[in-house]
């Protein structure tokens, strides 16, 4: 889907420079919604991109810049593939929204049919953390937690919204998350003067993310806005890395594929959604993908906030701890201008989640029992 080849990019980019303040909704004719008023109330996107001059110095790299998308409402980039889905579903009349997650996904859906007056059917591993339960029940989203994991959560999730005429908000399955997420790119390459970066890296889960930025990327580059695109570099926990292992055509061992084993839960992931796809577009872009520790997502999730003022979680800062590897590997030169994806910050409720909202679910009939009792 692509709305950018059929429309004149000038009426949308035809100025040198970004206003002062933005939202996604500024690149709507490269988007596929119809026309009328934009319905989804909250604020999304036009994140800022920071110079964080620290960082620089201390990196001995004097053009990083940090695209900081935690200042979204619910704090992740999940907000954009939620606001563009949710605005499809309120022009279609539908009033229930479903999604899988292993957090921020399920926590910017439910926020989101909050604020549209939908409901949400949220489905997680057993796993998913505490703290994340809450801020989903808090917002009054039902919550179905699934013992066999995430990827169970995901086939279940998309078998209510086919049974019962959800709207699908699933990574990678609804293609509307991929074109909500791909305006990252549009504004990156605005907040750079018109000018596309050398190199970007990013957190990568089930791959959508990633995979988007190469589509926004693409479509300046169809519309000779811009003459490339940049690599992109895409980054995994050690302890969950099976497009790292694919992308060096190597084996991936048991620990290697243990969401359980790695802080970073929001990007421990061990069937990638459009997983493919993710090893393509860094291919055709001369990218890569790496691997870093836990104990390298605490040292990104403390310099984020020592020399950035920028608050990540460790999935969200995953990008700057996989710029250490890719600096060691000559996969960037210090002289480049780099740009880290920072996708998300820690978010609580203040109190536990209301378990009256949550249920250990296996099959649709107890989905649907669920949801008939409120």
């Amino acid at each position: 889907m692509t709305a950018l080849s059929g429309m004149d990019h000038g009426s949308v980019l035809r100025t040198a420079d970004p206003p002062a303040s933005f939202t996604m909704w500024r690149y709507r004719e490269l988007l596929p919604v119809p026309d009328g008023p934009i319905r989804y109330p909250l604020p999304i996107g036009g994140t800022p991109l920071l110079p964080a001059p620290a960082l620089r110095q201390a990196w001995g790299m004097p053009h990083l810049w940090l695209k900081d998308e935690t200042r979204n409402p619910t704090a992740s980039n999940k907000d954009r593939a939620t606001a563009l889905v949710i605005e499809d579903g309120l022009r279609r009349g539908i009033g229930t929204i479903t999604t899988a997650s292993t957090g921020n996904a399920a926590v910017a859906t439910a926020f989101g049919a909050a604020a549209a007056g939908m409901r949400a059917a949220i489905f997680v591993s057993t796993g998913c953390r505490p703290e994340k339960l809450a801020l989903m029940t808090q917002a009054g989203a039902r919550v179905f937690r699934v013992p066999a994991g995430y990827a169970a959560a995901v086939d279940l999730s998309r078998a209510a919204a086919r049974t019962f005429g959800w709207l699908d908000r699933n990574t990678g399955a609804n293609p509307l998350t991929l074109e909500a997420k791909k305006t990252v790119a549009f504004e990156v390459w605005e907040q750079l003067g018109r000018r596309v970066p050398d190199v970007l890296l990013a957190p990568v889960g089930d791959g959508p993310t990633l995979v988007a930025l190469d589509m926004g990327f693409a479509e300046l580059e169809r519309r000779g806005l811009a003459t490339r695109r940049p690599r992109l570099i895409g980054v995994q926990a050690r302890h969950c890395q099976p497009l790292v292992r694919a992308w060096l055509g190597e084996p991936v061992g048991a620990a290697e594929l243990d969401p359980g084993a790695t802080i970073a839960d929001g990007i421990a992931v061990v069937r990638p959604a459009i997983g493919d796809a993710v090893l393509e577009a860094v291919r055709r872009g001369g990218g890569a993908m790496v691997a870093v520790t836990d104990e390298a997502l605490r040292d990104a999730v403390s310099t984020l906030a020592a020399t950035a003022g920028v608050g990540a979680e460790p999935a969200g800062a995953a990008a700057l701890a996989g710029l250490a590897t890719a600096v060691e590997h000559g996969l960037v030169d210090p002289q480049e201008t780099a740009v880290l994806l920072v996708t998300g910050r820690e978010v609580t409720a203040g109190g536990p989640a209301d378990p009256g909202r949550v249920a250990v679910v296996e099959t649709l009939d107890e989905v649907e029992r669920a949801m008939a009792g409120g």
